[in-house]
């Protein structure tokens, strides 16, 4: 098979396609001939060393792809050969072929083609996962999520949207706040040029927002703790804004606040089984209705690879970059 791996930190342009074993799918598992997989930033931080796989996955980039089922595992019952799937993936998507264990597997969303399939698995689960099961997000909430205009950040505007909650955002231009407003975005906040901690003050009355996704870290956690209404919680899931803060925890309490630090690659594969059963039944019904669509920025072969992770650390695209690995 043809596949993108890494063994220690290397640059994006030393990023190349080189041939490997194919793959036999074991008990409970199930062989995909990919068709697309999509580039996170968790694979450039995986690329720079920061974030590498969990123990026993592979060591192929890639966090989600969609794709056709070629082969069953024994004890495989709810797949069949052919069928056209996206699968969440902890490694191996960058690659013409890829082992998923049969509950990180998910359908095609109605109406979406098998290439735009890819960019959905890891948005999808990372924001129903986190914002909905573990925040509690519900219709009539607000919410705040940084970095509106990523991969992430795309999906979690629309999703909220759809369920009417008051869609906070951030973003570091004009354009991509445009985009964020197009996606259902109420409130645009230039990262660059103002507070969001005193956007959301003012726009909410001083009351704050019943939910914050932060992919920051340490850099925002005083403010996104300021920005909290009462009950209300944090979720980080990054830190690209370091890894240290301090925490007030006098105002964490007379707010009754929560902050979750939470991950979605090293989860046990019955928890991602779960939370891609809880995507199909809720969020896939939206996007098949058009409300909740994947923002794709551009679509490379795989053999551009390097361009693609320059792409992702440049930080100029809005939405998810697609690599396209077979028709």
């Amino acid at each position: 098979m043809r596949a993108v791996t890494i063994t220690e930190p290397v640059g994006p342009e030393v990023l190349t396609v080189v041939d490997l074993p194919d793959l036999t799918p074991g008990a409970g598992e199930v062989l995909v001939e990919v068709v697309a997989t999509a580039v996170n930033k968790a694979d450039t931080l995986q690329r720079k060393g920061f974030y590498p796989a969990p123990p026993g996955a592979s060591e192929v980039l890639g966090l989600e792809c969609s794709g056709r089922v070629a082969a069953l595992g024994e004890g495989v019952t709810d797949w069949q050969v052919g069928d056209e799937v996206c699968a969440l993936l902890a490694g191996g998507g960058y690659a013409s072929q890829v082992v998923v264990p049969q509950g990180q597997l998910m359908p095609v969303p109605e109406g979406v083609d098998l290439v735009s399939a890819a960019a959905l698995p890891e948005v999808a689960a990372t924001v129903w996962s986190n914002v909905f099961m573990t925040a509690g997000l519900d219709s009539g909430d607000s919410f705040l999520v940084h970095g509106g205009a990523g991969g992430i950040g795309t999906f979690a505007i629309q999703l909220a949207s759809a369920m009417g909650i008051k869609v906070f955002t951030t973003a570091g231009s004009a354009e991509k706040l445009a985009v964020c407003a197009e996606l259902g975005a109420d409130v645009t906040i230039n990262y660059r040029e103002e507070s969001f901690l005193e956007v959301v003050r003012e726009a909410t009355d001083g009351r704050g927002v019943d939910v914050v996704l932060d992919n920051m870290g340490a850099k925002y956690l005083a403010d996104n703790v300021s920005a909290l209404a009462d009950d209300g919680r944090l979720v980080i899931i990054g830190m690209q804004g370091g890894v240290k803060a301090e925490l007030n925890i006098s105002q964490l309490l007379a707010k009754r606040g929560s902050v979750i630090a939470t991950s979605l690659r090293a989860r046990p594969e019955e928890q991602k089984a779960l939370i891609c059963a809880d995507v199909v039944e809720h969020v896939w019904p939206l996007v098949a209705d058009g409300q909740v669509q994947p923002v794709v920025h551009e679509v490379l072969p795989l053999e551009e690879v390097a361009r693609a992770h320059q792409l992702m650390d440049d930080s100029g695209h809005v939405g998810k970059i697609v690599l396209k690995v077979a028709d």
